[in-house]
């Protein structure tokens, strides 16, 4: 191996139809390192990694893992037999089954022809004490939170042995308590010599675990070096290919009238008696630990789960808010939280995606739809927020993650909203993309638009959000004015728990 490689992929391209993903691409891991793989979405990162770990084949350029030049294409299975492992963003577990069940998938053991679950369950929970990870192998993984998923994804990584371990996006759905139990699990896989890909956005975990960094723009190799020595403002001009001037960037105007009040709101058990104000010109933060209800609470008042009690007031009128139509025929929308699932139809093109949400403006009585109507509302969408497609007709599934949260609030915003909710809008994008992200924000505040932000992030809290309210265990647990206020007092708010009798 030379220089100490366990892996070194050179020049390496990868051509889907109409796009390179990837420009003559190389790479370098070693043994008990961890190599931050940056870049913006679109860069070809997780193109590249999963060309490592067998998912997709290259064109051209040559691979060597372990000292070993791999001639042909790889596909997943003799990847894992070469000790490439990959986690990716959206995890595949199979939910039904155990713990054990998951960790042993395609590679099953057995004694005279049977299963032998045993010994399945026997290594699963040596695997899982290794790790120190408080998870029973008989424990169905349906049953488990994300964090606890991630874990399992890890254990069976490594109880094939895995040598290169690969992370996409690993913290996007953690706690913070979940995080440092990962970081803890990567520098002990490290310590035993494992290579660690991590592909994240969060640039701000890397200095608790990265020794190196990879960096990525428009499908080609930029830079790579020791990530101490690289400060973090020529980091991210590298991967965006410009100077971003203002990580959070924010536009000062007065405040103005009342226009949503949310009163004695009650919906199952993480929203209880929420009460709170927003007004025009401002952007109001939903501050809060995981669990703390405020996701529950937007979708209470969008309509998506069912209100046991509580008042929505919108411009002085109460509504009736039974479902989203009632909600989005009022003015009231939500960017959800997942936007994959909940915010498009990915197997629809950008102009069935917009004109969707639309339709009583671009159909006729008949139900006929006006294309000249629909052509106009699209490009309008299109061009006020900057969408950067080939064309309309593309699926929502071939955009990046910063460009589908655009097309979410396009839809939106074609509708003449009143009251936009964004839940966690940056999760799982780059750092311009954020950026781009909040200026549609503060366009909105300044448009008169009333913006609700929901966000796990503190610093994007504090930096965007004009006021917060804090949620602990399904209640308000306090409001503050943001320029008075910091992340220590946030916390103090998200962690007023009430006081249980046993």
């Amino acid at each position: 191996m030379s220089d100490g490689y366990i892996v070194e992929m050179s020049n390496i391209t990868k051509t889907f139809p109409g796009v390179r993903a990837l420009d003559n691409v190389s790479f370098h891991l070693k043994a008990g390192q961890v190599m931050a793989l940056l870049g913006e979405n679109g860069a070809g990162k997780s193109t590249l990694m999963k060309i490592l770990s067998g998912v997709y084949t290259r064109d051209s350029g040559s691979m060597k893992i372990f000292g070993k030049d791999i001639e042909g294409d790889l596909n997943p299975k003799s990847a894992a037999e070469l000790g490439v492992a990959i986690i990716h963003q959206e995890l595949n577990m199979c939910n039904h089954l155990t713990v054990a069940e998951n960790i042993f998938l395609g590679k099953e053991l057995h004694h005279r022809g049977l299963l032998n679950k045993k010994e399945m369950m026997d290594r699963a929970n040596a695997i899982l004490q290794k790790l120190k990870i408080d998870i029973k192998a008989d424990a169905v993984v349906g049953s488990l939170a994300v964090g606890q998923q991630q874990m399992v994804e890890i254990a069976k990584a490594l109880e094939s042995d895995a040598k290169v371990l690969i992370m996409d996006e690993p913290t996007s759905a953690l706690t913070s308590k979940e995080i440092e139990e990962l970081f803890r699990i990567i520098r002990e896989v490290k310590a035993d010599g494992c290579g660690v890909v991590y592909i994240s956005h969060r640039l701000e975990e890397l200095q608790h675990i990265v020794d190196e960094v990879t960096i990525m723009r428009d499908g080609k190799y930029i830079t790579e070096g020791i990530f101490k020595s690289i400060p973090m403002n020529e980091i991210i001009s590298n991967m965006v290919g410009r100077e971003i001037k203002e990580q959070f960037p924010t536009i000062d105007i007065e405040r103005g009238e009342l226009a949503l009040q949310v009163k004695n709101l009650n919906a199952g058990r993480l929203v209880r008696d929420v009460n709170f104000e927003a007004y025009r010109g401002e952007i109001l933060g939903i501050a809060g630990l995981m669990g703390a209800g405020r996701t529950e609470t937007t979708r209470a008042i969008f309509g998506v789960d069912p209100k046991t009690s509580g008042e929505i007031i919108l411009d002085g009128k109460s509504l009736t808010i039974n479902k989203p139509m009632d909600a989005i025929r009022a003015g009231i929308v939500l960017a959800p939280e997942d936007r994959k699932h909940d915010g498009l139809c990915v197997k629809l093109s950008i102009r069935e995606n917009i004109a969707l949400a639309n339709l009583d403006q671009i159909c006729s009585k008949g139900g006929l739809v006006n294309r000249n109507k629909e052509r106009t509302i699209v490009e309008k969408a299109v061009s006020d927020l900057e969408i950067k497609l080939p064309n309309a007709e593309v699926n929502a599934s071939n955009l990046s993650g910063g460009n589908q949260q655009k097309v979410v609030v396009a839809k939106w915003l074609a509708n003449n909203s009143k009251v936009i909710i964004f839940d966690e809008p940056t999760r799982g994008i780059d750092v311009a993309a954020k950026v781009e992200i909040y200026n549609i924000m503060n366009e909105l505040k300044r448009e008169g638009i009333v913006v609700i932000f929901v966000s796990s992030e503190l610093p994007e809290i504090l930096g965007i959000s004009d006021r917060i309210i804090v949620m602990c265990d399904g209640k308000v647990t306090g409001s503050l004015i943001t320029k008075d206020t910091n992340q220590e007092e946030i916390l103090s708010y998200a962690t007023r728990f009430e006081k249980k009798i046993d």
